[in-house]
């Protein structure tokens, strides 16, 4: 009586189980309901097994049967490790990028944006539904970065014009970008673009970088080989407005400008152009001065060499020389000094294992002891197989060789510095109540020199870290500090260029020899056994 019973409650436990899971699939309004009848019946089920006890130890006697249950087991341990293991590589997120450029790894500039972020910022992608997977790679990273601070959503244009037409958003693949009320769109699904459009969004104002002109410095807008037209596309890309300044026509350097560059002078400064200078950083200005070796043909300039002076720059009469074969990793010759080491300070701070070149660089020495109170230190510093060339001769003749002797100068060779110091010349702020710590900071002056112009040029801007190293530059001088890192790169254009030789040659080799082989080793094994 009691094992008919038992009988029906087992077979009434596996009809609410199966129930559960049809409800589950069709009906998945009643998921409620499925869900007590699941437990009802996993219930019947554990009833029914307690009451076959004496069944189950005397089956579990047998030989045959504890084998099974060994193997069973041993099926169920290694499901769980299966399932342990795919647990934790989701919480983790461990992944191991092999490509050349690291083209799936977060760039440190992205990174450091995401972890700095003080209020929420959201992506709203708007293409259609089967587009999304493009963007859901790199979006994604950007949330695990910062999974409180980052949202995404995906909106099909399509079954949601209203959305669309809300952010005035008319083209399939525009990601609109949202933070604290301000907006930036993108157009692509690259972590270039969406960086630069966060970084926009993250900075709302632009700042606004000068460039001098009238002494025939590098031109933002020449295209050419020798131009500066990389710089102002990628200066605009970080939120920056980029213009010319001629300060022989003004009265003084424009008003709202952040950070004013001499980019190559081949003429001196007129004096009234650098008391302007002077006049601008003691207000709180930022200079960034690039000046290249003297030419032959090149006139003196006085003017330029005091101005930078009295900032505590001495400018070397000649041109580096690097013998330590680096440059060779990256195609370049002695004549192009290669940095690999820096010393410490905000600009470089995260240029670990990343290489910068000088075409034709010269010296840049901090004098000591410092004047004025302040203090130029090494920011750029070459190898010690390096050496500043004073004789300009050895150069022309290709055979340069270190002659200490002649005026030479052993390496490591100091080729970029900079100074800051509190302003001097700023309104002082009405006397408040305030306590002292909530008042803002007095405006700081800025300055770098760099002894190369063309390491910023259009033929070398893309030598690994160059661009990062102007931008970070004038990320400092402009105070933006959270801007200074490596940024992404773009994808490599990696191609195999083959002859036609060549080409036929594979061609053969697949259709013909490889398959030839494998059928006459399959012929001569069959050979061997008859």
């Amino acid at each position: 009586m009691v094992k008919n019973v038992l009988n029906i409650v087992g077979w009434m436990g596996t009809a609410l189980v199966m129930g559960a899971v049809a409800v589950r699939f069709l009906r998945p309004e009643w998921d409620q309901y499925a869900v007590y009848a699941a437990w009802g019946g996993l219930g019947c089920v554990v009833l029914y097994t307690l009451g076959q006890w004496r069944d189950i130890i005397g089956y579990f006697r047998n030989r045959n049967a504890r084998y099974g249950a060994i193997a069973s087991a041993s099926i169920l341990i290694f499901l769980a490790i299966l399932v342990a293991v795919n647990y934790l590589s989701f919480r983790q997120n461990k992944r191991w990028d092999l490509t050349k450029n690291q083209e799936f790894t977060l760039s440190d500039q992205t990174v450091n944006l995401i972890k700095k972020l003080d209020s929420p910022v959201k992506f709203l992608v708007f293409n259609k539904s089967d587009a999304f997977d493009g963007y859901r790679t790199t979006l994604e990273e950007y949330k695990y970065q910062s999974p409180s601070k980052v949202e995404v959503e995906y909106i099909d244009m399509d079954k949601k014009p209203g959305e669309a037409q809300q952010r005035k958003v008319d083209a399939y693949g525009t990601v609109v970008i949202e933070y604290k009320g301000r907006s930036e769109r993108v157009t692509s699904a690259e972590e270039q673009e969406l960086t630069n459009g966060l970084v926009k969004v993250l900075t709302g104002e632009k700042k606004k970088i000068y460039f001098l002109q009238g002494h025939g410095e590098r031109d933002i807008d020449n295209m050419d080989r020798a131009g500066y037209s990389a710089v102002k596309a990628a200066l605009e890309s970080s939120n920056y407005e980029v213009a010319k300044t001629v300060l022989a026509q003004e009265k003084d350097v424009p008003a709202g400008a952040a950070v004013v560059v001499i980019a190559g002078p081949k003429t001196d400064l007129l004096q009234p152009e650098a008391d302007m200078l002077e006049r601008f950083l003691k207000k709180g200005g930022h200079v960034l001065v690039l000046i290249d070796p003297p030419g032959e043909t090149d006139p003196p300039i006085p003017v330029t060499d005091a101005f930078l002076k009295d900032w505590d720059f001495q400018v070397g009469k000649d041109i580096v020389v690097d013998a330590s074969g680096i440059g060779q990793l990256i195609g370049t010759d002695a004549s192009v000094p290669v940095v690999a080491t820096y010393p410490s300070h905000p600009i470089t701070d995260r240029f670990n294992n990343v290489l910068t070149a000088y075409p034709l660089a010269r010296s840049i020495t901090p004098i000591l002891p410092a004047s004025n109170g302040r203090a130029a230190v090494t920011i750029l510093q070459t190898s010690s197989r390096s050496w500043a060339e004073t004789d300009m001769n050895q150069i022309k003749s290709g055979r340069v060789e270190l002659n200490p002797d002649k005026g030479d100068k052993p390496g490591p060779v100091s080729i970029g510095a900079v100074t800051a110091t509190n302003a001097v010349d700023v309104p002082k702020p009405e006397a408040t109540k305030t306590p002292a710590v909530d008042q803002p900071p007095a405006p700081e002056s800025r300055f770098v020199t760099i002894g190369d112009s063309d390491f910023a040029a259009n033929y070398a801007i893309r030598i690994q870290g160059n661009q990062d190293m102007f931008l970070n530059t004038i990320s400092w001088l402009a105070q933006q500090e959270n801007l200074i890192s490596i940024r992404p790169k773009p994808a490599n254009d990696s191609r195999l260029t083959v002859t036609a030789r060549q080409a036929s040659a594979v061609l053969w080799m697949s259709l013909l020899i490889i398959p030839a082989l494998v059928f006459g080793t399959g012929v001569y094994t069959w050979w061997r056994k008859r």
